[in-house]
C-alpha cells in the first residue's frame, strides 16, 4: 500500500477550522486567546468567539475575491488582528504568507512577488514595505490607525456576517501557510505548510511538552515564526488550552504577565534567562520551558522543568525531544519524537555514520504532515533538500549512548543571530556590488546576548575609498536590501583571506579573527 496515502488517511476530515470548531462545541466558553498589551485594551476570545471571528474575516476576504489557494501577505507585528487574519485565510482555503517585520522593503516585495500574493494585511508603519510590492497587490487592509497605501481600507472592513460564511470542504493536504527561511543560498526559501501539518503539530506538540487543556502558553515570540505558530499556538489548539499573546518580549512585564495570567508554559530563549534567573521572581504557575537541550542546571536555576526540543520550519514542530523525567545525558537533544525517523549521514560518502561519528542530520516523515510540503516554486531547492524521502537538515549531530542525539554544529554559511537564520551568501551578494569592494566573506562573530552577529571581511578593489567611508557604504547597502539582523555589525579590511585546499576560504579562521576584535 502507498505509505503517503495511508498517512493522509490519518488526517481524514481534519483541518484548522475543524479543530477550532471542535473546541467551540466541546468547551465554547473556555478562553482560547488572551491579548495582553502594555498599553491599550486587553481582550479575551473564547473558543466560540475565536471561531466566529475567523468566519467573519473569512467572509470579508471572500468579498475581496480571495479563494482557495490564493496567497495573502500578512506583514504585521504580534496582535490579535494578525493571528485572526492568519486563521481566517485557513478558513477560506487561502494561504497566509506571514513575513518577518524586520525585513527590508525590498525583501518584503520579493516575498509577495515570489508567492504571487493577491492582497495584504499590514500596519501603517510598514507603508514603505507595501509600496515596494507595486501594483501586484489588488487590495490592502491596514491594522490600526493610518493607511499603508492610499487605497487601503481599515481592518474593520474585513468583518462580515458570521451567518454569511457558507463553509468549505475539508482538505487536510491543502496548503494554509508560507514562511520564509534562510539557508545557505542567497534567497530565502518559501516553506509551505498544509492543514495536515497544523493538525500534526496540534497532536504531537502537546504530548512532547506535557501541555494540558487547562494550561496557558505565553507567546511573546513573533507570530511569523514557526515557534509561535506551530510549537506554541497549534499545541494550544490541540488540547483546547489557552494562548496568551504579548506584542513582543518585555523583561519588565514578563513576571507580571506570568503571574496575572497563570502562565504554565513558555518557549525558552537565551535572552529570557536573565528574567527567569532573577532573585526577585514571584511564585507562579510557570512549570515548563521549551528549550533546545537537556540542561539540568537550568531546571535548578529557574525552578521549572526545561524540556529539550529540536525542530525547524521544515519539520513543523518538535522533531527531536526529551523530558527532564527521562534523566537524559546533559546537553542531549533527546530522541526522535514519535512520528519522525532520523539518520546521521556522512556528507562526503552518503553513508550512515557509526555511533560517536559526526554527520548531517536527515529526517523522514510524510511531506505535508510531519514535514513541510515543499519549497514554493523552487524545484532546485526541493531536489537538493530531499533524497529518497529524507530531508537534509544541514545540522551536524552525533549519536551518543542510549540513542541520544547531540548537536555539534551547523553549516557554517548559515548564521544564527538571536534565533534568526542568516545566509552568509545573501549578505555577501548584497556587499559584492558596493563600489570599492573587491572580495567579501561573511561570518558570525560571538555575541553574549545574540549568540552571534554578522561581520564582514573585505578585500578592497580598485578605486576603494578609505576604511571608514567604505565600511559605511557597505553597511548602508545592506540596510537598504536586508533585514536589520542581517546587516553586518562591523567590516574588517584585510589584504587576503586565509585559504585552504583548492583556494577555499577558511571561514573557521575568519571566525577566529573576528572574535579577536573588540565586541560589537
Amino acid at each position: 500500500m502507498d505509505r503517503d496515502a495511508i498517512e493522509a488517511l490519518q488526517m481524514h476530515g481534519q483541518d484548522i477550522p475543524w479543530l477550532v470548531e471542535h473546541w467551540a462545541q466541546a468547551k465554547p466558553e473556555h478562553p482560547a486567546l488572551i491579548w495582553d498589551p502594555p498599553e491599550g485594551a486587553e481582550r479575551t476570545w473564547t473558543y466560540s468567539d475565536l471561531l466566529d471571528d475567523m468566519r467573519r474575516i473569512a467572509v470579508g476576504l471572500t468579498a475581496r475575491g480571495v479563494g482557495r489557494g490564493d496567497k495573502v501577505l500578512i506583514h504585521a507585528d504580534n496582535c490579535p488582528e494578525m493571528l485572526l487574519s492568519w486563521l481566517a485565510c485557513a478558513t477560506v482555503g487561502a494561504v497566509a504568507v506571514t513575513t518577518n517585520t524586520r525585513s527590508a522593503p525590498t525583501e518584503v516585495a520579493y516575498f509577495a512577488q515570489h508567492t504571487k500574493c493577491v492582497g495584504a494585511i499590514t500596519e501603517a508603519k510598514f507603508a514603505a514595505h507595501i509600496a515596494e510590492c507595486g501594483d501586484a497587490l489588488q487590495w490592502i487592509v491596514t491594522i490600526g490607525e493610518g493607511t499603508a497605501r492610499p487605497d487601503s481600507t481599515t481592518f474593520a472592513s474585513l468583518h462580515g456576517e458570521v451567518s454569511a460564511w457558507p463553509g468549505r470542504s475539508i482538505e487536510p493536504m491543502l496548503p494554509f501557510g508560507i514562511m520564509f527561511t534562510s539557508g545557505t543560498t542567497s534567497k530565502p526559501k518559501a516553506v509551505v505548510h498544509t492543514h495536515a501539518n497544523a493538525i500534526w503539530a496540534s497532536r504531537s506538540g502537546p504530548r512532547t511538552i506535557d501541555l494540558g487543556t487547562d494550561d496557558r502558553y505565553l507567546i511573546y515570540l513573533p507570530l511569523f515564526h514557526v515557534n509561535a505558530q506551530s510549537w506554541s499556538f497549534f499545541s494550544v489548539l490541540g488540547v483546547g488550552a489557552t494562548a496568551v499573546l504579548m506584542p513582543k518580549w518585555s523583561t519588565s512585564r514578563f513576571w507580571d504577565v506570568v503571574e496575572r495570567r497563570h502562565i504554565t508554559h513558555i518557549s525558552l530563549m537565551p535572552f529570557v534567562m536573565g528574567a527567569l534567573g532573577s532573585p526577585d521572581r514571584p511564585t507562579t504557575d510557570l512549570r515548563v520551558g521549551v528549550f533546545g537541550l537537556i540542561l539540568p542546571m537550568l531546571d535548578q536555576m529557574f525552578g521549572i522543568k526545561v524540556y529539550a526540543a529540536y525542530g525547524m520550519t521544515e519539520t513543523v514542530t518538535h522533531a527531536i525531544s526529551g523530558k527532564p523525567e527521562e534523566r537524559l545525558p546533559e546537553r542531549s537533544m533527546g530522541h526522535a519524537t514519535p512520528g519522525y525517523e532520523i539518520a546521521i549521514v556522512d556528507k562526503e560518502t552518503g553513508n550512515l555514520c557509526a555511533p560517536g561519528e559526526t554527520g548531517e542530520l536527515w529526517m523522514r516523515g510524510t511531506r505535508g504532515i510531519q514535514l513541510f510540503l515543499e519549497y514554493y516554486d523552487n524545484p532546485e531547492a526541493n531536489a537538493k533538500s530531499f533524497e529518497d524521502g529524507w530531508f537534509k537538515t544541514g545540522d551536524m549531530v552525533v549519536m551518543g549512548e542510549g540513542g541520544n542525539v547531540f548537536y555539534r554544529e551547523r553549516d557554517k554559511d548559515l548564521l544564527k543571530v538571536g534565533g534568526e537564520n542568516v545566509s552568509a551568501r545573501e549578505v555577501e551578494d548584497a556587499i559584492g556590488g558596493v563600489a570599492g569592494v573587491g572580495s567579501v566573506a561573511v561570518v558570525g562573530k560571538r555575541h553574549e546576548f545574540l549568540d552571534e552577529v554578522v561581520v564582514a571581511f573585505v578585500i578592497k578593489g580598485a578605486g576603494a575609498s578609505d576604511d571608514e567611508t567604505l565600511e559605511r557604504a557597505v553597511i548602508d547597502a545592506c540596510r537598504a536590501r536586508l533585514a536589520d539582523f542581517k546587516v553586518p555589525r562591523a567590516v574588517y579590511f584585510v589584504e587576503e583571506f586565509p585559504l585552504g585546499t583548492l583556494d577555499k576560504i577558511l571561514k573557521n579562521k575568519l571566525r577566529e579573527m573576528a572574535d579577536e576584535h573588540p565586541a560589537v
